[in-house]
């Protein structure tokens, strides 16, 4: 059967395969000149060549005059894009990494306001639309876009390797060389075109691609003449308008008004072309000189710049040609690529050739003539076992699913109506006389899990106090004592024998009148009480609330915790005039100690621990002013993996609670990181979760909050009562602004881990601190 192996069409196509993914380009360089028309003025900016200099210079001029950037002369960029009223440039630190920079100006030009937006992994690619600037990370071209949730980017279901951003939308170019878009704007979105693709360009309204042949394809709203014909290498587009780049290196163009370009420019070949709304440019293959048009303030006669960089100095061009006579522009030994036209002609997947005739000998003749049913015979053989490993795989993955659903825990913690574990709690409460200790007898559930508890010697560590010694503690539960609620009891102050201050939670016990629904409250409480004693018992943490022991007598539930002196991170966020937490420094280091706390739950604990209650009175502050986490009445065991769930009826506190979690009853760890995200807002903002607006209307601070942090605008809803952020706290309080945007994005999968979360809250301490700030110790009261 060998004889005639190579013969059959299923090797024609894979060998077609391979000679079509050979011809791909995948150098796609960095852009060099930038252009921002705002109002009645245009910024152009390029990358120069200055004699005698080792490295480009950034240079910009306005028209009409007005516009200046204060950038550093010593600075290096390797790229630089615009939009309407910024600038961004980007500096390569390394091989490995990349800083990108941002210069917002007003129409006038007065107001400059300059940050740094990115410090992280090298970007491959950098494009800018009209609000948004994209770039492809090098080491996996994952789509990174600022502002940072302008695009849905986690719905992309493979890297890009190319990428263009227009007004409201970024379309990119997969590896097959297939399109997809993101964004609002349908009429790009929706009317992607099918096919393989070497090159893709975007205007405001709408996009064009080159296929591997040359040809140009475009979709969108764009009014006027249709693109041309022809064979082309890359393309500028803007505003109903647009120019390509033939692959004679001459530049046609094309749009609204009989848009075209200058006579004087038609018989000159250009390195590469830039477009933004009305105005286009383009670097001259001879000597480099940049040339404007498109609008009155440009006469292509003039010189914009000279000796301009038409791309990136780069070390190898890979399959690229070199552009003839850059490597004066460059340092010594590198040099600038270009997309090679034969490149562009060869991209096209040759024709397999057909077989030749058959000159063979008779015994290989005979030997061909048995096996002329090889080839379907192979087909079948392939798509069978293919499709019953497929089979086999997704029965066991169902099968799988089945079986451990059928073991997860599931756990009703009650209604979010107020009066079950999962309701809204506050601090202190209303007048009482001593309650005396309870002589029911405990319910046999209870009983149950407790011994459970013990038998697994879980509690061993816990001390076991006397009920006598817990009333005498808390002078019979005196109202006096009293320092706050939980999700299943009230919490009161007390002092042991021994000297040790301590904070005793209490279990209540349901009064209803209805018996059915006391039971289940009763129940309900029952299990917040085992919850806690059971998640603490096991768990040791500097950031969580550490567990001293607890009292089971009749039926008297007690947990017995460290006292934690300093309050609540709700309290100094929403109540105290006078807080040392009024720095921004002081803020973020409370937020990292208590995302370290849910990190430990969520990735240390086996099995895992989703909290279910994650809020601002549940974070406390200890003497030294480190946040530990408290309150695990609602907490659950998790699946072992981030992708399982667990389903159950929502329980939390309205305004934390998961939207997603609450919507579909189906709990992950995720639904802590929601959590979490609201509380960064509420240490953004100085907001509760839920707080009135000027009107007297109720708000959720996420609906007012992450609009204006989208919008780059945080300044305008940070707290008042901190002082403006320094240079170095400004970039710290942007970052987390949209981390937190990201930890409340309404679907699951679209949210950070809390691994991730700690590690974005550490850069920002970083950046945020330059000398370490010691907090002193407040005089406010503790509670748990």
């Amino acid at each position: 059967m060998a004889c005639c192996f190579f013969n059959q069409p299923l090797l024609h196509l894979f060998f077609y395969f391979i000679l079509f993914s050979s011809f791909i380009p995948f150098v796609f360089p960095l852009s060099t000149v930038s252009i921002s028309e705002t109002s009645n003025q245009t910024l152009v900016c390029a990358l120069v060549h200055v004699p005698g200099a080792t490295q480009s210079v950034l240079n910009c001029l306005s028209f009409p005059s007005g516009i200046q950037i204060p950038f550093n002369s010593n600075t290096s960029f390797s790229a630089i894009v615009s939009g309407d009223g910024f600038l961004c440039g980007l500096i390569s630190l390394s091989p490995a990494t990349s800083t990108l920079v941002c210069w917002r100006f007003s129409v006038n030009g007065t107001n400059m306001y300059y940050k740094r937006i990115y410090q992280d992994l090298a970007l491959s690619q950098l494009e800018a639309g009209n609000s948004v600037t994209c770039g492809l990370v090098n080491d996996t071209n994952r789509l990174e876009c600022w502002p940072r949730r302008k695009f849905k980017t986690s719905s992309v279901g493979q890297n890009f390797s190319s990428m263009a951003v227009g007004e409201d939308f970024v379309c990119g170019l997969l590896e097959s060389g297939n399109i997809t878009c993101l964004g609002s704007n349908n009429a790009v979105v929706r009317q992607q075109p099918k096919g393989n693709y070497s090159t893709i360009a975007a205007g405001s309204t709408h996009a064009c691609a080159i296929k591997f042949n040359g040809e140009l394809d475009c979709w969108g709203s764009m009014a006027g003449e249709k693109p041309p014909q022809g064979g082309f290498i890359s393309m500028a587009l803007g505003e109903n308008r647009g120019c390509a780049l033939r692959t004679n290196e001459t530049v046609v163009c094309w749009g609204q008004g009989n848009f075209s370009l200058p006579e004087r420019l038609r018989e000159t070949y250009f390195s590469t072309i830039e477009a933004k709304r009305k105005v286009f440019c383009g670097v001259l293959k001879s000597n480099f000189s940049l040339y404007c048009w498109g609008n009155e303030n440009f006469n292509p006669n003039s010189i914009v710049f000279k000796d301009v960089l038409p791309g990136p100095c780069r070390s190898s061009c890979g399959l690229d040609r070199i552009i003839e006579g850059s490597g004066r522009l460059c340092p010594e030994g590198q040099q600038i690529c270009s997309h090679s036209k034969s490149n562009i002609h060869n991209s096209v997947p040759p024709a397999v050739a057909p077989p030749p005739p058959p000159t063979l000998e008779n015994n290989q003749e005979r030997c061909c003539s048995r096996c002329k049913w090889s080839g379907k015979m192979i087909a079948f053989l392939v798509v069978g076992c293919v499709g019953s490993l497929i089979l086999l795989l997704v029965v066991g993955f169902f099968l799988f699913k089945y079986c451990k659903c059928r073991g997860c825990r599931v756990h009703d913690s009650g209604r979010l109506d107020g009066t079950g574990p999962g309701a809204p709690v506050e601090q202190g409460g209303g007048p009482s006389q001593p309650h005396a200790p309870r002589t029911e007898e405990a319910s046999p559930v209870l009983e149950k899990r407790l011994s459970q508890l013990a038998s697994m010697g879980n509690a061993g560590h816990l001390e076991e106090f006397s009920l006598q010694v817990i009333l005498e503690a808390t002078n019979n539960f005196s109202h006096d004592k009293t320092i706050g609620t939980g999700s299943f009891g009230s919490v009161y102050q007390a002092t042991l024998e021994d000297g040790r201050e301590v904070a005793i939670k209490r279990a209540e016990i349901s009064n209803t009148s209805s018996y059915a629904v006391g039971t289940r409250r009763q129940e309900d409480k029952d299990s917040a009480f085992i919850n806690e004693l059971e998640s603490l018992s096991r768990l040791h943490h500097k950031n969580l609330v550490r567990l001293l022991g607890f009292c089971e007598d009749s039926n008297e539930r007690v947990l017995v915790y460290e006292y934690v002196h300093n309050g609540t991170l709700h309290d100094h966020l929403h109540k105290l005039d006078n807080s040392p937490l009024m720095s921004w420094a002081a803020r973020i280091k409370v937020a990292l100690d208590a995302a370290r706390g849910v990190e430990y739950l969520h990735r240390y604990a086996v099995p895992p621990i989703i909290h279910r209650d994650i809020k601002s009175s549940n974070i406390l502050l200890d003497s030294t002013w480190t946040a530990k986490v408290s309150d695990f009445g609602l907490s659950l065991m998790g699946p072992e993996d981030d992708m399982s769930h667990l389903s159950l009826s929502a329980a939390g506190t309205v305004g934390y609670i998961d939207p997603e979690y609450y919507r579909l009853q189906q709990l992950t760890t995720k639904s802590d990181v929601y959590s979490f995200g609201v509380v960064l807002l509420e240490i953004l903002s100085g907001l509760k979760a839920i707080h009135k607006n000027e009107n007297g209307v109720p708000r959720n601070v996420v609906d007012f909050v992450v609009p204006y942090i989208v919008q780059d605008e945080i300044h305008r809803v940070l707290d008042a009562r901190v002082p403006p952020p320094t240079p170095f706290e400004i970039e710290a309080v942007i970052y987390i602004g949209y981390l937190a945007a990201d930890c409340v994005t309404l679907e699951g999968r679209d949210r950070p881990s809390m691994a991730g979360v700690v590690n974005s809250l550490e850069k920002a301490l970083a950046a945020c601190l330059v000398h370490p700030t010691s907090l002193s110790r407040s005089t406010t009261g503790g509670s748990t």
